[in-house]
């Protein structure tokens, strides 16, 4: 298991390097944005992409930039106007908590939910009351969150006043007048998180139910409930579980349509604002950070099966 743990980390690491190598190429192919004539910053912004190599080749270039990285943890300065001169790095830590917040009381409200109307509808299967969830659930997993974030904001937010239309200012993360305005997009956020764990919750139980070993747990006397309890949840958890664990390692990742829509200050409006504004070095870090972000989930989940259930053996041979 170990072995398997570090060949997995090995082998992100280097998908990582390949990614983040192609796209500093291709931005770096981009034309930079032009420089105000007479503005007092050019010269500063001239000499800091003379410093970094841009009018040498990209593998230069992409030399330069690990050595600031690894070095010195510099990702570079916004040239952007509104954020013009501040460091890519600090300003990415400050957005951070504001994604992380919102994405954590989605999760937080969600699996409960999504886990007991799995088990809900597995043991009432195919009756319409399963009928019923099964098509909530593909219906909430088709829509995107944006619509349901549009709905929440005409209906709770306008027309019934309950919330206010936008996330509040500040950084009490956890006043109660800041976890009011978070709601509306907790809400958006919540709809495919738990239809996701309803439909994997479901499917495994439902499995399970139907399984041999089942069979002989009501034939030695168990009732239903006690061997649901007992067996059926104890081997449905082995796939809900490590799904929990992504989810949760995604929560840095944030949400770029619902925090525009909301006005998130998190790294999902940052994303979006960084591609609007051409500023390269505050988009280069971004994406290395959403691709180290998906590629630990999927380290995390697969691990995650071998302590789970020591059965499992991942990358073991026979």
């Amino acid at each position: 298991m170990v072995k398997y743990a570090l060949q997995r980390t090995a082998l992100m690491l280097f998908t990582l390097f390949i990614i983040t190598l192609m796209c500093f190429v291709l931005i770096r192919m981009l034309p930079l944005p032009p420089l105000p004539i007479g503005d007092p910053h050019t010269p500063v912004i001239e000499a800091r992409r003379e410093a970094l190599g841009y009018n040498k080749p990209y593998l230069v270039q992409f030399g330069i930039f690990l050595r600031d990285v690894f070095t010195k943890w510099d990702w570079g300065i916004c040239d952007s106007a509104k954020y013009y001169g501040k460091d890519v790095a600090q300003l990415f830590t400050s957005k951070l908590p504001a994604s992380m917040i919102v994405n954590l009381y989605s999760i937080i409200f969600s699996i409960p939910i999504g886990i007991a109307l799995g088990i809900f509808a597995a043991l009432k299967k195919n009756t319409w009351i399963d009928h019923t969830i099964s098509t909530l659930v593909m219906v909430c997993i088709s829509v995107p969150s944006f619509v349901y974030a549009f709905l929440i904001q005409y209906l709770l937010c306008f027309k019934l006043n309950l919330f206010p239309l936008v996330m509040k200012g500040g950084t009490d993360w956890f006043s109660w007048p800041m976890f009011v305005s978070m709601m509306p997009p907790v809400l958006s956020l919540s709809f495919g998180t738990i239809a996701g764990f309803t439909r994997t919750t479901r499917a495994e139980l439902t499995e399970v139910l139907t399984s041999e070993f089942m069979l002989l747990a009501r034939t030695k006397g168990l009732t239903k409930r006690q061997a649901t309890v007992r067996h059926a949840m104890k081997n449905c958890m082995v796939v809900v579980l490590p799904a929990i664990f992504g989810n949760f390692i995604g929560i840095l990742s944030g949400s770029l349509i619902i925090e525009k829509i909301f006005s998130i200050p998190g790294v999902g409006e940052l994303y979006l604002y960084s591609i609007n504004a051409l500023d390269y070095p505050l988009f280069i870090l971004l994406t290395v950070f959403y691709t180290a972000i998906g590629l630990a989930a999927g380290i995390v989940v697969d691990i995650s099966y071998g302590f789970i259930d020591p059965r499992i053996r991942m990358g073991s041979k026979k």
